[in-house]
């Protein structure tokens, strides 16, 4: 009789973890080499198994060169959307978002007020700068505002796996969602984790 396949974790990533600039260095100093540092520790690891929804594939495209991805990416990565239709989530989470809406919407209002109150005390120029900056970090930081965070949360959840992201918004819901989360800059001491582990038992064998 076969011994049972070991349960593989599972892993969604983010867009982040390889175009973002202040986080993508640990894999690579482009979106296309950070996919490529990726993959060189990914491929070592059969413990995990790694996921990314649809949209946040088709996102991560538009910042690469299509051509210069390996196929090994493909064929590493599951593209899969989460099952919108048959997810359900708690409906306090409802509440909170609304909460979260109407607070941010008066902060912008108490920015727009302050900005017109400027007018004639500062120039033109620095006050549609600095309200726009008070703006959208008042409107657009740490909320989710895009169907692909929705898609992250929903696929991490449906999947029970690891989030790993440098989205506050999406980090936020997860720990709302009871998600476990990953920031992208601790990603490649996660993977060499599992590396060092499997050499320690390796060696610890053959000893």
């Amino acid at each position: 009789m076969k011994s049972a396949r070991p349960r593989r974790d599972i892993v969604v990533l983010d867009t982040s973890l390889f175009v973002n600039p202040e986080v993508r260095n640990d894999f690579g100093n482009t979106p296309t080499e950070a996919i490529n540092g990726f993959l060189a520790l990914a491929e070592r690891i059969p413990e995990l198994e790694f996921y990314m929804p649809s949209s946040i594939f088709e996102e991560l495209l538009n910042f690469v060169d299509q051509r210069k991805i390996p196929g090994r990416f493909l064929a590493l990565i599951h593209q899969k959307s989460p099952s919108r239709h048959e997810l359900s989530c708690p409906a306090f989470l409802l509440y909170e978002l609304i909460e979260d809406i109407r607070a941010r919407i008066n902060k912008g209002l108490r920015i727009a007020e302050k900005a017109v109150r400027d007018v004639g005390k500062l120039d033109e120029r620095e006050i549609i700068q600095g309200m726009r900056k008070n703006y959208r970090e008042a409107l657009r930081e740490g909320i989710i505002d895009s169907k692909e965070d929705v898609d992250l949360i929903l696929l991490a959840k449906e999947l029970g796996a690891l989030l790993v992201t440098a989205d506050r918004g999406a980090v936020k819901w997860a720990e709302k969602l009871g998600i476990r989360w990953l920031l992208p800059g601790r990603f490649r001491d996660y993977l060499l984790s599992f590396i060092e582990t499997r050499a320690q038992k390796k060696q610890k064998n053959h000893g």
